[in-house]
């Protein structure tokens, strides 16, 4: 016999999700001296503490943190089991995770969503958007089918997943329509240094890549004068269109402001910077086929925007 539970597994998972023993109850409809029973239990049988108890705060071990992992995959390979087995049944009908890194997940994924919920109206849909790494590590727990992401991809995951070439991002330098550049629809490098730029913060994944290519192509970037620095795409738009200054933005991220007329993209002679987005899923994961419908209506869009 083995030494745990289906429902320990889920009680340790909610226990370190939400670092309370009675909130994690109430998550599982348990009563808590329920819930705390499990986890003693749990821990005889392992001969090992899960659990950190100090005063008001409950953290995990370091063997809990290995155990979870294995928990939440077993968890994962349990759901998907279900899930087979619905699609078995049901035919087309069944459930989909999908995920998006933060980019794409707010520009990019809500038209596609719309499009596959037209056509496979009787697929239930689930939406996780967060940075490329915790995506990818979702994907290879077993917690997300498939993701479209723009960052890169850490090589402890990668090698655990399957990486195909979705489509090309291109990062638009935009300034205000009043922006004395604004007329010259082209700059060359040396420009860029009389611009004011508005950016993501230093740790941001795109703001990294935009740096790294603007290195590549001899460019001094602690040169550039940086005004200004926020923490979404959507507040760097509206700076831009007030006059504050210029930034790179994905094309995906503008087709509004560029609808409305409320910015202007420039290029720069001999630079052109693009990031490759990719569609990520798990190699040993069961392909359901609310998957395969997903994966093909991506394939399609993939040809359209190809060309």
């Amino acid at each position: 016999m083995l030494p745990f539970t289906l429902q320990q597994l889920r009680i340790l998972k909610a226990v370190a999700t939400e670092k309370n023993f009675t909130k994690a109850a109430e998550i599982l409809y348990l009563s808590q001296p329920s819930l705390s029973k499990q986890i003693k239990t749990l821990e005889k049988n392992l001969d090992i503490l899960l659990i950190n108890r100090e005063k008001n705060k409950v953290s995990l071990t370091e063997n809990g943190k290995v155990f979870l992992q294995y928990a939440e995959r077993i968890l994962a390979l349990c759901e998907e089991s279900c899930r087979a087995l619905v699609d078995l049944k049901n035919g087309d009908r069944g459930n989909l995770t999908v995920g998006a890194s933060q980019t794409i997940g707010t520009y990019l994924m809500p038209r596609v969503l719309a499009l596959f919920a037209q056509n496979y109206h009787q697929i239930n849909l689930k939406v996780q958007v967060n940075s490329t790494r915790i995506i990818s590590k979702h994907v290879v727990n077993r917690d997300i089918d498939i993701a479209v992401v723009g960052g890169e991809i850490p090589n402890d995951l990668k090698k655990n997943l399957r990486v195909e070439h979705f489509v090309e991002d291109e990062l638009s330098l935009i300034i205000s329509k009043s922006h004395p550049f604004a007329k010259k629809k082209k700059i060359n490098k040396e420009d860029l240094y009389h611009l004011n730029f508005i950016t993501l913060n230093s740790n941001s994944t795109i703001r990294k890549f935009i740096d790294n290519i603007l290195v590549q192509n001899n460019i001094e970037t602690k040169q550039l004068k940086i005004i200004m620095q926020l923490n979404s795409i959507e507040a760097i738009k509206t700076a831009v269109s007030l006059g504050l200054g210029a930034a790179f933005v994905s094309s995906s991220a503008i087709e509004k402001e560029i609808e409305l007329q409320t910015i202007e993209i420039i290029t720069i002679e001999n630079i052109k910077i693009t990031r490759t987005l990719s569609i990520i899923s798990n190699p040993e994961c069961y392909k359901s086929k609310a998957f395969e419908f997903f994966y093909n209506e991506l394939c399609i869009l993939k040809k359209i925007v190809g060309k």
